[in-house]
């Protein structure tokens, strides 16, 4: 019996994202959809009961960034995703007209640049999110909302609103560069998990990712 992987269509196609990882995506966004409509549609005038729906998700979210975070410490190379020399350098020759940039590693510095926003503004979100949770009750506790003073819930909350909003930005720039055609390789590879052979070979240099 002829091996698998020697056919021309697995040879073609190179893996870029796991299930694993295309799932954690697309339940984090579905969490964010749901945490920021039930955050702002009340206030556009649309009533619903939405305060059990918001943090309920909102807890979903943060185990599901925990998860992320021990498989990409111990699990991934999360050094892929660290902003190095040559992704500085390849931003700065970017906004100079006719530089010439080389090319990426898995993730280009403005990808590494972008990640890094949706990190700190979700932990941002998450970590003042949980503080809140002890102004209302729950199954697991009774409201408590005198652990801090009315200044530090006031930073608490501008904190969560602040980033929140951020996150409405980040999703803006996320859309459109998902539907531009030249990314549209990226945008498939979290469908369906990979890109092909010569995508990879032309936007990608082998030396800083190797597969």
């Amino acid at each position: 019996m002829a091996d698998s992987s020697s056919t021309p269509d697995v040879q073609q196609k190179v893996l870029r994202h796991t299930l694993a990882d295309r799932l954690y995506h697309w339940l984090m966004a579905l969490c964010v959809f749901v945490l920021l409509g039930t955050a702002f549609l009340p206030i556009l005038g649309i009533k619903f009961e939405w305060v059990d729906i918001h943090w309920m998700t909102g807890v979903v979210l943060a185990a599901l960034v925990l998860v992320h975070i021990v498989r990409a410490l111990f699990f991934q190379d999360w050094r892929s995703m660290v902003i190095d020399g040559a992704d500085i350098r390849d931003m700065a020759r970017g906004v100079v007209p006719g530089a010439e940039t080389g090319k990426p590693g898995k993730y280009n510095g403005l990808q590494k640049l972008f990640h890094l926003g949706v990190a700190i503004f979700v932990l941002g979100i998450i970590v003042s999110g949980l503080l809140m949770l002890l102004k209302i009750d729950t199954p697991f506790w009774r409201r408590n909302p005198y652990w801090f003073g009315n200044d530090t819930w006031g930073y608490i909350y501008a904190v969560h609103g602040l980033f929140a909003m951020a996150m409405v930005t980040m999703i803006v720039i996320h859309i459109y560069f998902a539907l531009r055609p030249d990314e549209w390789h990226l945008t498939r590879s979290m469908l369906r998990g990979w890109i092909t052979r010569k995508e990879y070979q032309e936007h990608h240099d082998q030396s800083r990712w190797k597969i």
